[in-house]
């Protein structure tokens, strides 16, 4: 009658801690939460930032179909596309700037 009195406890207080571990670790345990709410802030702000990229491309197709045709959109686009420029544009080049350890290293004549 000693030996029962023992063991129930034990056996309820070893399938707690068996619940209890996996509550906290299991695979759809608070951990598993925590991490899923984690991914799901990340693909919340992907999610907004395809979403302005798709409003931009929605609104770049938009002035180019037929009905609503931008002449300076289709302009931009030809020209960007096929890497031209009209002769009567002006066109500023920048310069690049030598390193300051690049004219230094030249060898003096």
């Amino acid at each position: 009658m000693r030996i029962t009195a023992f063991i129930f406890p034990l056996l309820a207080l070893g399938a707690g801690g068996y619940f209890a571990y996996h509550l906290h670790t299991g695979d759809h345990g608070l951990q598993a939460r925590a991490d899923l709410e984690r991914r799901k802030e990340v693909l919340e702000g992907e999610l907004a930032g395809l979403r302005e990229i798709k409003t931009r491309i929605e609104r770049d197709v938009a002035l180019l179909r037929p009905e609503s045709l931008d002449p300076d959109m289709l302009d931009e686009r030809a020209r960007a596309i096929l890497n031209l420029a009209h002769p009567d544009d002006l066109i500023l080049l920048k310069r690049r700037h030598a390193a300051p350890d690049a004219t230094r290293a030249l060898p003096k004549r």
